[in-house]
């Protein structure tokens, strides 16, 4: 276990996989601090004598009077901060050779290795590295970076034409081939896989010859925010563009964008743009507010990816209760 906290921040405990909000919370009894039974001290009674003998009484000393004690509650893991020192120098494409990265003490501002994150956040050990996981954050040169969007878009459009060039199926994809291809384009061997990672699920886990199938669901998502980076559109002409960019065999419903987009209607049409969850704060509070900003009433059915995709189920079911009860 450890403590982890900046000077200006409340400490939370860590264990390997969770986190815990602490707090000092008063006795309402007197709690007494005694040492151990042989430590404790005889006491002789001065009125004893020949003829009535008594017992010597162990007195235990206090130590020390307990006013309070630390109480530790289970706490979603604060990583609001992740997301911000990773942007601080998202990889681009008009980024140098990071492999000079060691050689040059200026580049690596703005950079953050894992013991830097595991000093500055507030989360266990397994939810930082899932939190580095949802954020789709690679590992280069010993520093963890976010990659630039329009550069994913370029490596992951380099891998689905060489797809159809090479004749690859996407559902049954050699990662050395893919990898051995995309590097002779020019890409990094660590993109090539960081892009299999984020858009695809390994189908022949501890075999020989890894393999992978592009996940449907992840990459209409990367194509929906394509298409709406340019902001809102009419859903049917959004609909029709949408189809025609994803892959062949693939099929975009409203469903695959939950938490990622909102849909209105204004008068008989009806508009969606971009509204990420992973825009959002972590805390209930903040998060309540920008949500409430955003719409001064939501139906459950809208508001429910946005509190529910949370790193605890307790901060669902709390998010959900306080919606019935308003």
């Amino acid at each position: 276990m450890v403590l982890r906290g900046q000077p200006d921040e409340d400490a939370v405990l860590c264990t390997q996989s969770k986190t815990y909000a602490m707090k000092f919370v008063g006795n309402s009894n007197s709690v007494l601090l005694v040492p151990p039974a042989n430590h404790s001290e005889f006491c002789e009674n001065p009125q004893k004598n020949d003829s009535n003998m008594e017992e010597e009484k162990v007195v235990a000393p206090v130590i020390k009077v307990v006013s309070g004690n630390m109480e530790i509650v289970e706490a979603a893991p604060r990583l609001d901060k992740l997301k911000s020192f990773l942007s601080e120098k998202t990889y681009s494409f008009e980024e140098y050779d990071v492999g000079n990265l060691e050689d040059n003490q200026e580049s690596t501002i703005g950079l953050y290795n894992w013991n830097d994150l595991v000093n500055n956040i507030q989360a266990s050990d397994e939810e930082l590295r899932s939190g580095l996981q949802a954020l789709s954050a690679v590992e280069i040169n010993g520093y963890w970076r976010l990659v630039d969007g329009s550069y994913m878009d370029m490596i992951l459009g380099m891998l689905l034409k060489n797809s159809v060039l090479n004749d690859w199926s996407l559902n049954a994809l050699n990662e050395d081939e893919v990898v051995s291809t995309l590097e002779s384009d020019g890409f990094l061997g660590v993109l090539a896989r960081h892009c299999l990672h984020t858009y695809g699920t390994k189908v022949n886990e501890g075999m020989p010859g890894c393999a992978w199938k592009l996940d449907e669901k992840r990459v209409c998502i990367h194509f929906a925010k394509e298409i709406l980076k340019g902001g809102k559109k009419k859903l049917e002409s959004f609909m029709d563009e949408w189809r025609q960019k994803v892959p062949d065999g693939m099929h975009p419903t409203l469903d695959h964008v939950e938490g990622e987009v909102l849909t209105e209607r204004v008068g008989v049409e009806t508009w969606i743009r971009a509204f990420s969850v992973a825009s959002l704060p972590s805390t209930p509070a903040e998060r309540f507010s920008i949500l409430f900003r955003e719409r001064t009433k939501w139906e459950w059915k809208d508001l429910q990816p946005y509190v529910r995709w949370t790193c605890h189920n307790y901060f669902y079911l709390k998010m959900r209760r306080i919606f019935f009860y308003i």
